[in-house]
């Protein structure tokens, strides 16, 4: 851990002549590394749905749970069941939307969205096996009051706000990594149940005011990035990141690589100067935290 500072101090010292923008501009564009193989699904007919042609453009579908799927996507959706039950029969309860998600984190093949669906349940059975995280099993975590959940933006997405200068992972024994992943669970299981009817979407506000090398945390960060990538794919709606210290940054180079590239497009450092400005581009004043000029006053997240 002393090594690892000593690489940030002496980062930082280079780093601290330039401004947000130009080192974020310049951090290296690598591809989310994988840390597992994936499972071998093979499909029973080399005529898979993502290489049947369609004539004329594809129609679209309202469903009863309120999303629009055109019919390629749609025929997709159940090819990848039928797989995915071999597997596991309980596919049967699974509704469309959820397996939907895995088919778009994948772009489409269903053979990689059902692989990484079939890994999702496998790791929901022996991490949650109960189906959900209790209050006492994420004690230290949320003793550290850092992360709230109130309001929606303007497209329906509920907000959550981590503020990353109160975790303080020094203080919790062994690091916190398996007590983080169980208090992100914790964390997305209230999102998920706020969000309205057919919205699958929140949105983040990281506030790193305050932020320092006590807070570094870059296992916990890589762990908390795996979770939201590999078992709640496209849940995550947009990461708005707010008062941004130039000591982060250093951090921020660690962490980069092992974003998606889907997960990448969602991410917005906001300026300082243009911080209401942003937010509201997103976000009415009615929903809007009263911390950032708005009229909501901020939730924690078990108490949401």
């Amino acid at each position: 851990m002393y090594h690892l500072l000593y690489i940030l101090q002496s980062a930082t010292q280079v780093l601290s002549s330039l401004s947000y923008a130009q080192v974020y501009n310049n951090t290296p564009k690598m591809e989310a590394q994988t840390m597992k193989k994936p499972i071998n699904i093979k499909m029973d007919s080399e005529k898979t749905a993502d290489k049947e042609e369609q004539d004329g453009k594809n129609k679209t579908i309202v469903h009863s749970y309120g999303s629009h799927v055109d019919e390629e996507e749609e025929r997709k959706i159940e090819c990848m069941r039928k797989l995915v039950e071999k597997h596991d029969p309980s596919v049967k309860e699974v509704d469309n939307p959820t397996l939907r998600r895995f088919l778009r984190a994948r772009d489409q093949d269903i053979e990689k969205a059902s692989a990484m669906f079939v890994k999702y349940l496998k790791w929901k059975q022996t991490f949650i096996p109960k189906g959900s995280v209790s209050e006492s099993e994420i004690s230290n975590h949320l003793a550290q009051n850092k992360q709230f959940l109130q309001g929606v933006d303007k497209q329906g997405r509920p907000i959550t706000v981590l503020f990353g200068g109160r975790h303080l992972p020094k203080k919790i024994p062994d690091g916190g990594v398996e007590e983080l992943k169980r208090f992100m669970v914790f964390a997305l299981g209230k999102i998920c149940s706020r969000m309205a009817a057919g919205q699958e979407k929140f949105v983040v506000i990281a506030d790193l005011q305050g932020w320092g090398y006590c807070n570094s945390d870059v296992r916990g960060c890589i762990a908390a990035l795996t979770l939201l990538q590999d078992y709640y794919p496209e849940r995550l709606g947009k990461l708005l990141i707010v008062h941004v210290p130039c000591i982060f940054m250093t951090v921020w180079k660690l962490i980069y690589p092992f974003i998606d590239n889907n997960t990448k497009k969602k991410l917005v450092f906001v300026e300082n100067k243009r911080l209401k400005e942003t937010l509201m581009e997103d976000i009415d004043e009615s929903q809007l935290p009263a911390i950032y000029g708005g009229k909501l006053p901020l939730v924690p997240i078990q108490h949401a």
